[in-house]
């Protein structure tokens, strides 16, 4: 009888995170214990060597509601299945290259800067100095290029949704993550559909994908190269209030996505703007899979 009402009592959480509204959900025991339920226990690939992972949750711009949820749950699939030592962070010294040499992987969650600059370095130096305009830029520069001699030098970095406007105007960084931000459409429910259902990354998820509530972002910047590899989708044309004159009704645009830079590895996924998200347990395992291959866990051809 215990085991069955503790069921059924997962169960009720995991129903009210599927049909309540996008308010705001509670960053307290009820929601971790869902979590620590839901996660998965194993990983989906062999590893060796225990991966160092840093959640990096600094912003400066827009504040997303979900970052301590999004931080808990990487530590929970770290720390359940066992293939990461997970770490956290506000503090931009971390993008010194000596302290980023500790880590197998970067996770930059929704590290959203100001609109003025788009440039999450500069906005935070210039909160916590005095100093003159052209040093404090001069190091956010640098800090910006030990980032990228991070990721050419092995090291991996995984965007989670509004994380791709931390340096939203520099084209080196536009280039490393493959896009930079437009815009999005008001939340809507979306049907996000598999790139390709054959890859190894999408294995957690149903071959014809899975419904989802969020904003649908559309890309500039690097993204008209398409250097990348799309994991998960949307068409273009079911998208509701896109930008007057600019509607698209052809063709998809991706969802998340990987790609290589020098040795290095860069995942993105926009599917993460409410905590209501992680109650789907294969978001989760797809979560998992993806740090498994953004820190050099596994590879693929």
């Amino acid at each position: 009888m215990k085991y069955k009402l503790t069921f059924l009592f997962l169960f009720a959480l995991i129903f009210q995170g599927f049909t309540q509204s996008l308010e705001e959900v509670p960053f307290d025991r009820t929601w971790k214990g869902k979590i620590e339920f839901l996660a998965p226990e194993e990983t989906s690939f062999d590893w060796e060597k225990k991966g160092r992972v840093l959640v990096f949750s600094l912003f400066t711009g827009f504040e997303h509601w979900v970052i301590p949820h999004t931080e808990e749950v990487v530590r929970v699939l770290g720390e359940k299945s066992g293939a990461f030592d997970v770490e956290r962070s506000v503090d931009i010294r971390v993008f010194e290259l000596e302290n980023l040499k500790s880590y197998d992987a970067i996770v930059l969650n929704n590290t959203c800067s100001e609109r003025d600059y788009r440039n999450l370095f500069w906005d935070q130096l210039k909160r916590n100095s005095n100093g003159d305009s052209a040093s404090l830029m001069s190091k956010a520069v640098e800090l910006e290029n030990n980032l990228i001699q991070y990721v050419e030098q092995g090291g991996g970095l995984m965007v989670l949704h509004g994380g791709i406007t931390t340096l939203n105007q520099s084209e080196k960084f536009s280039e490393l993550l493959g896009a930079s931000f437009d815009y999005h459409p008001p939340q809507q429910e979306i049907q996000i559909r598999l790139s390709n259902p054959n890859h190894p990354l999408v294995q957690a998820f149903p071959a014809e994908g899975f419904k989802h509530i969020d904003e649908p972002y559309f890309y500039n910047g690097a993204f008209s190269k398409g250097d990348f590899t799309s994991l998960l989708h949307f068409e273009n044309a079911s998208i509701k209030s896109q930008r007057e004159g600019q509607e698209l009704t052809e063709g998809v645009t991706p969802a998340a996505w990987i790609r290589e830079q020098g040795n290095g590895r860069v995942m993105y996924c926009a599917p993460s703007h409410n905590a209501q998200s992680y109650d789907n347990p294969d978001l989760l395992r797809f979560f998992l899979d993806n740090l498994q291959w953004v820190a050099g866990q596994v590879s693929f051809d």
